[in-house]
């Protein structure tokens, strides 16, 4: 008989692994951020949000996002923060503004960096906004709650 911690570890996904490629360090991450934020601000539908929630000195904002992709890319550790809870909070955005964020986002990594290395941050980038779209816009209906009860 297989024991359950044997069976958990086969469908279990192998963690991510620090991306480890010439160029890519917490420099050029905060290239990254500060180019992609510089776009996201002059975002017609974009700007106007982050103004209401960023007022003022955005320089911890830019730190703090590139601690949090130097944790994402590099597996650095560096970001110790929550995004679920600081998104749920936005009551103004729809869905449809992290098309704009990963079109945004898309770009920019492909100014910066090889293609190769760019599809890594743009992947990684899809499965966070997949994960925060559904913790901000997925509901379960009545008739999805009654069948798990």
């Amino acid at each position: 008989m297989t024991s359950k911690p044997v069976l958990l570890d086969r469908v279990r996904p192998a963690p991510e692994q620090p991306l480890v490629r010439s160029g890519v360090d917490r420099a050029s991450i905060g290239a990254l951020v500060r180019k992609f934020y510089s776009k996201v601000r002059k975002d017609e539908r974009l700007g106007p949000i982050f103004a209401r929630e960023i007022v003022g000195d955005w320089e911890p904002h830019l730190k703090k996002m590139t601690d949090f992709w130097c944790s994402v890319i590099l597996k650095s550790g560096d970001y110790h923060g929550r995004p679920v809870p600081a998104h749920l909070k936005l009551q103004d955005v729809v869905e449809a503004d992290f098309d704009i964020w990963l079109a945004l986002f898309r770009e920019t990594a492909a100014e910066l960096f090889a293609s190769e290395t760019a599809a890594v941050f743009v992947e990684r980038a899809e499965r966070i906004a997949t994960s925060l779209k559904l913790a901000m816009f997925f509901r379960l209906g009545p008739a999805a709650v009654a069948v798990r009860e």
